[in-house]
């Protein structure tokens, strides 16, 4: 495993992270009574523009996962609006799941929605960034020992952080504090983003302290 790639991914996460702290710190100067509990819906969609903005140049970048094949004009029209419609489902389909949850079906729509934008942006964006609309590839890359690069590993763990993080997020909801931050669904979106960033951080160090154990094969 080549140290450049472990410092690439490193670099590229630790962007990612601080878009998120840009998220939450530059509006707060530009826009008057900004804040991230007392305008929540506005920073969720700040945020997720930051994120998945950064995401998709940092792919164009980084070419991660680059077919050697290439690909006509119409191909890639194609697959980009097959991103858009998967991304679309995905944030129904995280709706649908946090409702089941226990999320308020009628009220605070929007807000449920905006938080699966967000969890979809830290989670099934990536996905769509590394290895396109392919689900086939999707389970391979969550199944066990399914990764076939540092970069699907780290894909792996931010997912994994993302989802328990806003899991956990959800603990203090109920309990009678009476917390500002406890308005759905403000615990349960710093959960996820905490988890987010916990990942984006944990995944290269985690790789550079077990890439001897690490090998990749192609499938």
């Amino acid at each position: 495993m080549r140290e450049a790639e472990v410092r690439r991914l490193l670099a590229a996460n630790l962007l990612c992270a601080l878009a998120i702290v840009l998220a939450t710190l530059g509006p707060a100067l530009l826009l008057d009574g900004f804040s991230v509990l007392g305008t929540h819906l506005t920073w969720l969609c700040i945020c997720s523009v930051c994120v998945a903005t950064l995401n998709i140049i940092l792919h164009l970048v980084f070419k991660p996962n680059q077919s050697p094949k290439r690909r006509s004009f119409g191909h890639k029209i194609s697959r980009f609006l097959k991103c858009c419609i998967y991304f679309f489902m995905s944030c129904i389909l995280f709706h649908a799941i946090i409702v089941l949850y226990g999320a308020p079906v009628i009220e605070l729509v929007t807000e449920t929605f905006l938080f699966a934008v967000l969890l979809s942006t830290f989670t099934t964006l990536q996905c769509l960034c590394l290895l396109g609309p392919n689900i086939q590839a999707w389970i391979r890359v969550f199944s066990k020992n399914g990764a076939m690069s540092i970069w699907e590993s780290s894909l792996q763990i931010t997912s994994v952080c993302t989802i328990l993080g806003a899991w956990f997020g959800a603990f203090p909801i109920p309990l009678d504090w009476d917390r500002p931050w406890q308005v759905w669904p403000i615990s349960c979106s710093l959960g996820a983003t905490f988890g987010y960033m916990a990942g984006l951080i944990i995944a290269p160090l985690w790789i550079h302290w077990n890439r001897k154990q690490l090998t990749y094969k192609s499938r």
